[in-house]
């Protein structure tokens, strides 16, 4: 149905040159496996193109989350809050946090959050990262490998939180983590995570300041804007880092990753639909 190419040319994605469907590796930019085992063409045919994915399920989340109670819609709490989704229609769709994890177990929420978004500017700003940072991951490490380092970063980062959000009671408001998180930072961060650790197992010093410059600068943006979860922020960042070392981005990208990270986007929205579920008795209370 895919219709796999085994001969001819495809366009390379990294320099759009034509190469041979068989190439292990493009002879002109050095991208791992440019035709994709030949089911490169058939997949843009298709639309898959995991960079757009992850943005268009997030703002499709966004928008549902919206139109599941348009009458909750907030304004009041700032800037930040500007067409808001209702807390109670976060919570339904899978939101994560301390309240959500552990007082109501509902643990796969770590992958679920990170489609969900608190607000307008809230989507915006972290769209406008993903749409910067996913395509130059996908171009080093591989589409495939970009969506599981964005994956693991956003579990690895709703779990700190919450645990900090539990246990980390007796530290100021912005160190304690959160009771209620959402967002696509936590795996924004990890994004960062993966370029640094390109530019110190490639050897590109360059590339591996400009990407602690970006994790720096919203480092410290989180310690000064409101309602900003840095503890996702740091789990993120070290998720996206270590699953980044464990896939290695100078072998070759394989078949096993394009099936994992089609594994990883079923699993995120097995946990939206069984957060969806399992709400109705929780919030009927």
């Amino acid at each position: 149905m895919l219709g796999r190419q085994k001969s001819g040319a495809v366009v390379c994605e990294s320099c759009g040159r034509l190469v041979d469907v068989r190439e292990r590796r493009c002879p002109f930019c050095g991208r791992p496996l440019p035709g994709l085992f030949g089911f490169s063409t058939a997949l843009r045919r298709w639309g898959l193109d995991f960079d757009r994915v992850l943005i268009g399920l997030a703002v499709a989340m966004y928008v549902l989350t919206l139109a599941a109670d348009p009458s909750g819609i907030t304004g009041g709490g700032g800037f930040l809050s500007f067409l808001a989704p209702a807390n109670v229609e976060l919570f339904r769709f899978g939101a994560s946090g301390a309240i959500p994890v552990f007082r109501f177990g509902r643990w796969w929420t770590v992958l679920s959050a990170g489609w969900l978004h608190g607000g307008l500017l809230h989507i915006l700003f972290n769209m406008l990262w993903l749409r910067q940072l996913a395509p130059a991951v996908s171009r080093l490490y591989g589409a495939a490998r970009m969506v599981i380092v964005y994956t693991v970063a956003s579990i690895c980062g709703f779990a700190l939180s919450s645990f900090a959000g539990a246990y980390f009671v007796f530290l100021p408001g912005f160190l304690r983590g959160a009771g209620f998180t959402v967002g696509a930072s936590a795996a924004i961060f990890g994004l960062l995570g993966a370029l640094v650790w390109y530019g110190r197992r490639g050897g590109s010093s360059a590339l591996s300041r400009q990407a602690w410059t970006w994790a720096i600068a919203l480092f410290v943006s989180g310690f000064i804007l409101p309602g900003v979860d840095n503890w996702a922020h740091l789990g993120g960042y070290l998720g996206g880092y270590l699953a980044a070392r464990m896939l290695d981005p100078l072998r070759d990208e394989t078949a096993s990753h394009i099936v994992l990270a089609g594994l990883c986007l079923l699993a995120s929205v097995a946990a939206i639909v069984v957060s969806a579920i399992t709400a109705g008795p929780l919030l009927a209370q």
